[in-house]
């Protein structure tokens, strides 16, 4: 009967539950002492850690985080300007059912991305939609999209997420179309989600970056007036941790 119960269990999609029921089955004398309720509720926790799983790992997938980073890993004693408090209450991730952004600033090899895909990864254990983009190649996809006439529904589906990761800001003057289409994703966004912001230029020069005035207007508004500011300092990450690990071989 049990073996029946199983196969209708995991027909029905209730894998979790029907895994719970087979270690019940395999372990009797565990479970013998507990009444029928509490069996019960075992199984039902079980489909409910199953599923909150399965869709941690779907989003984890599906935000193509450039590195695989941890908020347990965040390096904090090197002097890059991180306040571990502040960091700590983004980790809460009230900024992303606020409907906030953040931006992240500082020289090239600071741990900007990492900070960036760790705060998004946090959010993702933690049930939120995430998707990261190198600006550029995001640009280069909508243009494509242009092409195609699914400009549209790419807009949409950038618009669902609710952490947007916009790495590497700044780096290559805008050109008209993609003034437009950062001001299109920024309006779709405004107030509803989350943007991350990467970029090695200081906010201050962003204005300038974007390159007409109007749409720089509308655009800063929209992406500044509700951020967190993170502004990052100090030598390369990367070099750090290469001249660590050069010593750890002397040594």
């Amino acid at each position: 009967m049990t073996a029946h119960n199983i196969t209708v269990l995991r027909q029905l999609k209730l894998n979790g539950m029907a895994q719970a029921l087979l270690q019940q089955r395999e372990q009797p004398g565990t479970y013998q002492a507990l009444s029928f309720e509490e069996r019960l509720q075992l199984l039902i926790d079980h489909e409910q850690q199953s599923r909150d799983t399965r869709k941690q790992q779907r989003l984890l997938t599906g935000a193509t985080l450039k590195v695989a980073a941890n908020a347990r890993e965040i390096n904090y004693e090197q002097p890059r300007g991180l306040n571990q408090s502040v960091i700590a209450g983004l980790l809460s991730c009230g900024w992303v059912t606020k409907h906030q952004n953040i931006l992240i600033t500082g020289p090239c090899g600071s741990g900007k991305t990492y900070l960036a895909c760790a705060l998004a990864h946090t959010a993702i254990l933690k049930g939120h939609s995430a998707k990261y983009y190198r600006l550029s190649r995001l640009l280069m996809e909508l243009s494509q999209h242009k092409a195609d006439g699914s400009y549209s529904k790419a807009l949409k589906q950038l618009a669902k997420y609710d952490i947007l990761i916009l790495d590497d800001w700044g780096l290559e003057p805008l050109k008209a179309a993609q003034r437009n289409d950062l001001m299109e994703i920024m309006d779709d966004r405004h107030q509803l989600t989350s943007t991350i912001m990467v970029s090695q230029l200081p906010t201050e020069e962003w204005y300038q970056a974007i390159g007409d005035n109007t749409l720089a207007d509308a655009i800063l508004d929209r992406l500044m007036h509700n951020a967190h500011r993170l502004k990052l300092k100090g030598e390369s990450m990367r070099k750090v941790t290469s001249e660590l690990t050069e010593n750890e071989h002397l040594g």
